[in-house]
C-alpha cells in the first residue's frame, strides 16, 4: 500500500516547492548534523548504554564500573574515554582515584527520555 501512494504521488503531486526555502532554512547544520549522529553512535553499544545508565544513578570510579558491568577495567577504560572525548562523561580525581559522571543534565535528559520513549506503548 505505501508503495501505491509512493507511485501515486510521484505520478500526480506537484510538491510543496512554496515552503521549501524555509524549511532549508530551518534545516540542522552540517557540523550539528554530523555532531548529533555521533552522539546516537555513541548511544548504539549496550555496554555504553549500560555505562551512562549506571553513572545516572551515581558518580562511581573504574573499579565500580568494572564490578558492576562484569568486565575488565581496560574495557572499560576504553569505552569511558571514547564516552568521555564526546563530552558525555566527565571525569574528576580524587588522589589516585578517578571517579566519572554524567558530563551535564542534557545528557540525563536524553538518556531518561529515550527510556520513556521505548516504554511507551
Amino acid at each position: 500500500m505505501e508503495k501505491q501512494l509512493i507511485e501515486m504521488c510521484g505520478n500526480t503531486c506537484d510538491g510543496t516547492e512554496i515552503f521549501l526555502p524555509a524549511v532549508k532554512q530551518k534545516m540542522i547544520d552540517e557540523t550539528s548534523a554530523y555532531e548529533m549522529a555521533e552522539l546516537f553512535k555513541a548511544l548504539s553499544d549496550p555496554t555504553r548504554v549500560k555505562l551512562i545508565g549506571a553513572l545516572l544513578i551515581n558518580e562511581l570510579c573504574v573499579h565500580d564500573l568494572t564490578v558492576l558491568l562484569e568486565m575488565g577495567q581496560s574495557a572499560i577504560s576504553h569505552q569511558l574515554r571514547y564516552l568521555r572525548n564526546l563530552r558525555i562523561v566527565k571525569r574528576r580525581k580524587s588522589g589516585k582515584t578517578v571517579y566519572y559522571s554524567l558530563d551535564d543534565m542534557h545528557i540525563e535528559q536524553i538518556f531518561v527520555l529515550t527510556l520513556q520513549h521505548l516504554k511507551h506503548e
